[in-house]
């Protein structure tokens, strides 16, 4: 068994262990944006002696186990008598303000020199190409190598790293034989079997999996399991589990844990948010600031192995509890945890996100040996959209203006030429404009994003520290725009729009997310992405990067159907055009009559707060009986302690309730999906509306968009949306094989999903169309059916 490690990860470790100077810290290595458009551009305007972008590996023996270290160089120069290293680094810092090559930079060219080389003899040069990402200006740092020197350097460091992969290589087979004797850990349920047989073939054929999984089969053990026993047979080697919200990141973190004591050895990190994991109260990394950035790489490895070699699972809490105890950052704390980890559980920024990717894994270029498991794929599309859209504000650029009118002149003027050219674009916008090119604009951008770039550079000028926080601000706005203009193509959709506060905003609008998605997950072998509202599963399909050769499964319920009533109310809608006391009234009329057929607790979710409130309003005035029933609402903007106490009323008389208890809440928010309301904690929703996002500009840009690429333009901008929002909603009421209970939609539209495929189709058992004078009987009876 190899240990395998990145030449990356080789240089993490000198940081970590101080053998390279750090001084240029972490900031400026975030500064240095790795462009691929300027290494291709570079590389293109070398001769027929220049290689790019070729693949390096060296063999280091130990007594138990070889390491292989691999990585990629930008370019080999063929030269006589040798060769040179071409180490290509982007910046949109002034070179000619650079003394001297950035140390990381010269030990990861350093270790690809050796690498290379298969004659002592030759002459082995290094050269560090740094360019300006704004003029395309490149200055280089060259330097020439003896090879004893080099070899016994780069030696040191693989010996230095034995403690490290001694580790490594213990963990990974005493993991091995865990997985070996693993057995699933619970009786299967029905059609859990097979589908954990679908996860692991997916990964045996290296294919991604878009799994429609109904709540109650056991998505999580049912995808984790089968991803651990294909590492047990080296199909891969690390699992990220990838999730949109904490909750899911709890399971995932409970099925581990299930999973270990069953005899498993699998060792995971939980990633948490900076700002979340954060020691100090107001964040702040420069190590004048924080205390315990200061001197974080003088005790980070001791820091690093006392919890390896202590625990078996990383949270937030553990971590700061070391963190605390060794003085160092929390965040980078978990970041090298994670080096070691067997299974990441974390945001799906630290796979897709354009800037908060995991570089210590991703960054090299090159496929990993990992599997990826995408919890509640749903939201991946409209984070994906978000993660890959930029926008600029006019009025942003006036204040920036303005702010830098003392301090620089140049970013003072740049940022004048800016809100120039968006006045100019703004005067030929009345309400939204689609456009087809903004080159005067980026050439302005960049001499902005430059001389920014300058100012932040120059540690010698002294800035007030919330001025320099508001310019960082602009800074990351416009690194972010220009970088993602770079991945402009037919799939996204550039338009300016007057907003209703009055700002004009100019916005490179993704709308289909799916070829960068696409390529973050080929950065492993295999991608199991799975929820329990995936429909229709083309769609996501589609959009979330996949491929005709993936595959697509709807897993079987194992819930008993007659266990859940499904109604339909075809004589109320929500339509726009629909809304009134009448509407209100009629609403008002339904939650009523199906509340007041058994005592519970209910949970009615609406399109809106204000439709809340109107319909609220109605039947607090017709309706309401304080000594038969109770009503809660969601607020706006509600904080984690209000979300909890909220819940805590459903559970709180569980088996009890001497009085109904009604939750009015809102569609798509924070209750509609991750909660877990378990047996009489919830016996019914009611759902108003067809969950259709209001029309707007950006929706009617994406419903242009796709009618053009020869699709259906308003499913994919506003009934596909609807239909998740409703499933989502509807998922609340049944989580245990005990369950029962009722869902109702109040919305005629809601009937034409039946005959397009777009309900689950374990409904069909006991799905009813009703209206309000049917509905009172149909409640009824069913609950006297399900007391027999």
């Amino acid at each position: 068994m190899e240990i395998r490690i990145s030449v990356r990860m080789l240089v993490e470790f000198l940081l970590r262990s101080g053998d390279i100077d750090n001084r240029h810290g972490a900031s400026a290595e975030n500064a240095m944006a790795e462009g691929s458009r300027i290494h291709r551009m570079i590389q293109s305007r070398m001769g027929g002696d220049y290689r790019a972008e070729v693949p390096l590996s060296y063999t280091y023996e130990t007594p138990r186990f070889p390491i292989l270290v691999e990585g990629r160089a930008d370019g080999i120069i063929k030269e006589e008598g040798g060769y040179t290293i071409d180490e290509i680094k982007g910046t949109y810092a002034d070179i000619h303000k650079m003394k001297e090559a950035i140390p990381v930079h010269v030990a990861q060219a350093r270790c690809y020199a050796f690498m290379n080389c298969t004659d002592p003899t030759e002459k082995i040069g290094v050269r560090l190409t740094y360019c300006n990402m704004d003029t395309e200006e490149v200055r280089f740092f060259v330097f020439e190598e003896n090879y004893e020197d080099l070899r016994s350097w780069f030696l040191s460091l693989m010996e230095a790293y034995r403690q490290w992969a001694d580790l490594t290589y213990d963990r990974r087979c005493a993991r091995q034989a865990s997985i070996h004797l693993l057995e699933f850990p619970f009786a299967y349920r029905k059609g859990q079997k097979e589908l954990a047989s679908y996860v692991y073939s997916t990964i045996v054929h290296k294919r991604k999996l878009f799994l429609e999984a109904p709540t109650g089969v056991g998505k999580t053990i049912s995808t984790v399991f089968p991803a651990i026993k294909a590492i047990g047979e080296e199909k891969a080697d690390r699992l990220f589990y990838l999730t949109a919200k904490t909750v899911t990141g709890t399971v995932a973190e409970e099925t581990f844990s299930i999973l270990r004591d069953k005899g498993l050895s699998f060792h995971t990190v939980s990633l948490t948010a900076k700002e979340k994991i954060c020691a100090i109260e107001n964040m702040d990394c420069n190590p004048v600031a924080c205390p315990y950035a200061k001197g974080h790489f003088d005790r980070i490895n001791e820091a690093l192995y006392e919890i390896l070699t202590s625990e078996d699972h990383y949270e937030r809490e553990i971590i700061r509890e070391y963190a605390e105890k060794f003085r160092v950052c929390p965040f980078e704390l978990a970041l090298d945890i994670s080096l070691f980890c067997d299974g990441i559980i974390c945001d799906y920024n630290y796979l897709f996100d354009p800037h908060v990717y995991l570089k210590r894994f991703f960054a090299e270029g090159k496929k990993g040996d990992y599997l990826f498991l995408v919890d509640e794929a749903h939201n991946l599309l409209e984070r994906g959209r978000d993660m890959y859209s930029a926008s600029l504000y006019k009025e942003d650029f006036l204040a920036l203006k303005n702010l830098m009118k003392e301090e620089s002149t140049r970013i003072s003027k740049n940022a004048e030429s800016v809100n120039k050219q968006m006045l100019a674009l703004k005067r030929e916008c009345e309400d939204y404009l689609v456009l087809e090119s903004i080159d005067a604009l980026l050439r302005v951008l960049m001499r902005l994003h430059s001389s920014m770039s300058d100012f932040l550079e120059d540690r010698d000028r002294k800035v007030d520290p919330l001025l320099r926080k508001e310019l960082l601000n602009a800074y990351f706005t416009v690194s972010h725009f220009l970088q993602m203009y770079e991945l402009v193509d037919d799939h996204y959709v550039i338009y300016d729009e007057m907003q209703e506060d009055g700002r004009f905003m100019l916005k490179l609008f993704c709308t289909d997310p799916s070829l960068n998605l696409r390529s973050c997950m080929d950065r492993g072998v295999s991608t199991v992405l799975f929820s329990a509202t995936l429909l229709p599963i083309q769609y996501y399909k589609g959009l979330l990067g996949g491929e005709p050769d993936d595959y697509e499964v709807y897993a079987e319920s194992t819930f008993d159907p007659s266990r859940c009533l499904h109604l339909i109310a075809d004589d109320v809608t929500t339509k726009y055009t629909s809304r009134g006391a009448f509407t209100y009234e009629s609403i008002a009329s339904y939650i009523h009559t199906i509340t007041k057929q058994k005592t519970g607790h209910y949970m009615i979710f609406f399109p809106s707060y204000r439709f809340m409130q109107d319909v609220y309003d109605q039947y607090e005035a017709k309706f309401l009986d304080p000594a038969c029933e109770e009503c809660i609402m969601q607020e706006m903007n509600m904080k984690e302690e209000g979300r909890e106490a909220f819940l805590e009323r459903f559970r709180a008389s569980e088996g009890e309730a001497d009085k109904n208890l009604l939750g009015f809440c809102v569609m798509g928010g924070i209750f509609s999906e991750g909660i877990d309301l378990k047996n009489d904690s919830l016996i019914g929703t009611v759902i108003v509306g067809a969950g259709i996002p209001q029309v707007c500009n950006e929706r009617k840009i994406l419903m242009d968009h796709f009618d053009e690429a020869g699709g259906n333009g308003f499913d994919y901008a506003y009934r596909f949306v609807g239909v998740n929002k409703v499933l989502q909603a509807a998922g609340r009421v049944i989580r245990t094989a005990e369950d029962t209970g009722v869902v109702a939609i109040l919305d005629y539209r809601v009937r034409d999903w039946i005959r397009k495929g777009l309900l689950p189709r374990e409904w069909a058992e006991n799905l009813q169309i009703t209206s309000v004078g049917m509905v009172g009987d149909t409640v009824t009876s069913f609950w006297k059916r399900m007391e027999q």
